[in-house]
């Protein structure tokens, strides 16, 4: 696991700087601590920071074939490169590491850049090949590792983290305002955009070229069609998932120091430790986190798992220092992102980190089996159909406008009487600009996002488009396209990397993810239990039933209580403060009035509160932090152009060749 960076430059005439491409390294020690390496040679210059997982005695990057022709910087891991390795050679391929990432090297030398599709795992690698002075970059097929990149001057920068790409072009820090609404709508900001106009994601199951100054990418993958496979019966389907689910825990068991899990206790964390233990001679070693809010708190849970499988069971009830905690954390997230279980995430890894060096996770089951709450909930929902339309329309624009924000039910039936590709999209969303509550805006920050496509077309283009027939898979391909790659993963890659711990999802072995996602719905929500299948094999294997058909609770936080207590004073300190009203994003009168209504207990608006919380801390933490001297935090004050960006006026223009 490392993280990665360089710059390539258009033609020959370009010289990289190897103190540059350091500079850059040096943004994202904490995703490499134990080694650094940069090629620097003409026109292209690339780094890494290495966390040693496997081969951690000739395992330095960059890696290069037998001519020296062919260099590569990797993040990630690769579970099939001992077959991979074994073919190459077989082939008169040499090798002088027992790493997977020279593997990618020989790979590339007989298929260009359809090696990816043969690479089982998770990663992110920049390739340069010095022969077709040709620059190529890939990225997993869910994303779970980060790739950035931007084009500056003829030049190619890239990075794992945008603080690599920043530390190379300061001048690319102008905020992507489309990239905004996107955050206040959702939490985050959805794959090719950052908050930075010219700084791009390259999306999961993508790979770019860059060779004469243009760039070109391309999808290589993408999941199957849903819902075409049908088992003979429910025992066949449990055969095959157990072999499949399996075969997924034991490659990612594969290293060469200390690895243990992260445990929830709810179905998926639960299923992968009992996997684990089973493939285990030692006892695995579990951790866990609690909260004293017994309403939030599963550690009990995960106890009881860690007990019957006999694991090696570590647990951190968690009492946040916030001001220290939130600066930190976005600072590392490097965007505005709104996920607050972003805070359990990092304390997880953390106590993680002071055992073990790799860490399984059950991240994907929700996503592939069907396990959010809002899936139940739309189809609940889905009885209100029965209104007519026009009776909805009239609702929406006549009367819910007029209605004061305190009346009982009165955003419930604006949900419901939306047609169901906005309902959804509605209900998933925190602050969208384009429904009818506004007020918390400023008017000039409403007409900016008003020349904007919304950001819920595409979601809703997804869900009208998507390779899924039924509504749920239709749903569930949704969230893979969004929620996953960049609020799950995007959360667990920064929060494990700011502790230089790594995380493995076994469901989100490609492999696996292809055969599920072909599976009939009948599979994932029978009998209105959401994960079926899965239940039915954890019940197999032993974990606790009461476990599995509880109340679902995520890794949920006491968020509501935080900001109701804790976070109370400086809540209001942070986002009533002059400096954050001047930023021009906000109506003050709107704000108080969204902080008081969850002050007072009249609704919960802990989502919303929060969102515009890190807003504000990201403001003040990370771009404040890059364009005034330290311990000078000066006010970024936002200006609106018509539909134009809102840049910090620190900032100067971006350059985009």
């Amino acid at each position: 696991m490392c993280g990665i960076a360089g710059i390539v430059g258009a033609d020959r005439t370009y010289r990289v700087d190897p103190a540059d491409v350091h500079q850059m390294c040096q943004t994202i020690v904490h995703r490499g601590p134990d080694d650094e390496g940069i090629y620097a040679q003409g026109q292209a210059g690339l780094g890494m920071r290495r966390l040693s997982i496997i081969d951690l005695s000739t395992g330095h990057q960059p890696i290069h074939n037998e001519e020296r022709t062919i260099w590569i910087v990797f993040n990630g891991e690769i579970y099939n490169f001992p077959e991979l390795r074994s073919r190459l050679e077989g082939r008169g391929h040499r090798f002088y590491t027992n790493t997977d990432t020279e593997v990618i090297v020989h790979l590339y030398e007989e298929s260009g850049s359809d090696c990816v599709q043969e690479l089982r795992g998770m990663f992110a690698f920049a390739l340069w090949d010095e022969s077709k002075q040709r620059l190529f970059l890939a990225r997993d097929r869910f994303g779970k590792k980060p790739l950035h990149y931007a084009l500056n001057h003829g030049r190619l920068v890239f990075g794992s983290e945008i603080k690599a790409v920043l530390a190379a072009a300061p001048e690319l820090s102008d905020i992507n305002p489309q990239a905004l609404l996107s955050y206040f709508h959702f939490g985050y900001i959805r794959d090719p955009q950052t908050a930075f106009t010219a700084i791009h994601k390259l999306p999961p199951g993508h790979l770019l070229e860059f060779s004469d100054g243009k760039v070109r990418t391309r999808q290589y993958w993408e999941l199957p069609a849903y819902g075409v496979c049908e088992p003979a019966s429910e025992e066949e389907c449990l055969e095959e998932l157990e072999h499949r689910t399996s075969e997924a825990v034991r490659l990612r068991m594969i290293s060469d120091v200390p690895l243990g899990a992260l445990l929830s206790g709810g179905v998926d964390s639960s299923l992968v430790v009992a996997l684990m233990s089973r493939a285990s001679q030692a006892p695995v070693k579990t951790f866990s986190i609690g909260f004293r809010n017994q309403d939030f708190n599963e550690a009990s849970h995960a106890r009881l798992v860690a007990e019957t499988f006999g694991t090696e069971h570590h647990e951190f009830m968690v009492e946040p220092d916030f001001e220290p905690l939130l600066e930190k954390l976005t600072y590392h997230m490097e965007e505005p992102f709104g996920d607050a279980s972003m805070v359990p995430t990092y304390y997880v890894c953390k106590m993680a980190r002071q055992q073990v060096t790799v860490a399984l996770s059950g991240d994907g089951g929700d996503e592939l089996f069907a396990g959010y709450d809002r899936y139940q909930v739309e189809r609940q929902r889905s009885f209100f159909e029965f209104i007519p339309s026009w009776a909805g329309r009239f609702y929406r624009t006549s009367l819910f406008p007029r209605l004061p924000s305190a009346v009982f039910g009165r955003r419930f039936l604006f949900n419901v009487t939306l047609p169901y590709a906005d309902r959804y999209v509605d209900n998933i969303s925190y602050l969208p600009t384009t429904r009818g509550e506004r007020s918390v805006f400023s008017e000039e920050f409403l007409q900016m996002a008003d020349g904007f496509v919304p950001p819920s077309q595409f979601y809703r283009d997804c869900l009208s488009n998507g390779p899924a027939k039924d509504r749920l898979s239709c749903l569930q391909h949704l969230d893979i396209k969004t929620y996953l790659p960049a609020d799950i993963l995007t959360k667990v890659d920064r929060m494990s990397m700011a502790n230089s711990l790594e995380v493995r999802a076994p469901f989100l072995d490609h492999v696996f993810a292809e055969w599920v996602t072909q599976l009939s719905p009948q599979w994932k929500f029978h009998a209105r239990e959401p994960k079926y299948i899965l239940k039915k094999l954890a019940e197999r294997l032993g974990v606790p039933r009461k476990l599995l058909y509880r109340p679902k609770k995520g890794f949920a936080v006491p968020l509501v209580h935080w900001l109701r207590k804790d976070l109370k004073r400086g809540l209001l300190d942070i986002l009533l403060d002059p400096t954050a009203l001047q930023r021009g994003y906000f109506n003050p009168d709107g704000l108080r009035e969204l902080i008081w209504e969850h002050l007072r207990g009249r609704r919960d608006r802990s989502g919303e509160l929060w969102i515009l919380l890190v807003f504000e801390l990201w403001h003040r933490n990370f771009l404040a932090g890059r364009s005034t001297p330290p311990g000078k935090k000066a006010p970024i004050v936002v200006s609106f152009a018509g539909s134009k960006a809102m840049a910090p006026q620190a900032a100067s223009s971006a350059s985009t060749a």
